[in-house]
């Protein structure tokens, strides 16, 4: 059998970070949003999971997970650390194909949720505590226990830097 490898990129982009922190240094992650896209699998179950498309010959990899997540999304966010990495196998007419994505926790900078890429059928904002239990992919959910790990430091961060989502 013929097998070919693929790379893609994306991740979640973070909405809220600096607002999430309490006068205290607390941060309450149910202020955090992150977005996610659904897709219908062949069933008809709606899938949630993070953006994420092929990187294009010559492009990097954090050019194409803000590329891929404003497609899908209609967010503009711009790449603030890397979250993970996810590698898998599986057979598509007849090729087998390595597939490895590189994931990113973005920024949001601009932009409204619209579900305009054919390849989604809904887009919406997730509180950030409950992103692990909206993923449908085991690796995504392990994926998002890092960024559960990680959002407290980034968002006492943005807040110290004195950064403000735009809203």
């Amino acid at each position: 059998m013929t097998t070919r490898d693929e790379t893609s990129a994306g991740g979640l982009v973070i909405s809220g970070l600096a607002e999430a922190v309490g006068d205290d240094g607390e941060v309450d992650l149910s202020l955090i949003y992150v977005a996610l896209i659904g897709r219908l699998d062949r069933r008809g179950r709606l899938l949630w999971s993070m953006p994420k498309g092929h990187v294009e010959p010559g492009e990097e990899q954090f050019s194409t997970a803000e590329r891929e997540v404003w497609e899908e999304t209609g967010i503009y966010g711009t790449v603030l650390a890397e979250l993970g990495v996810i590698d898998y196998w599986f057979v598509s007419e007849g090729v087998r194909i390595h597939k490895t994505v590189y994931h990113h926790l973005l920024r949001y900078v601009d932009g409204e949720l619209n579900d305009e890429d054919p390849e989604v059928t809904e887009v919406a904002w997730i509180p950030a505590s409950e992103l692990i239990e909206h993923l449908a992919y085991a690796d995504e959910r392990k994926l998002a226990r890092i960024a559960h790990d990680r959002l407290p430091e980034l968002a006492r961060k943005e807040r110290a830097e004195g950064r403000a989502t735009p809203r």
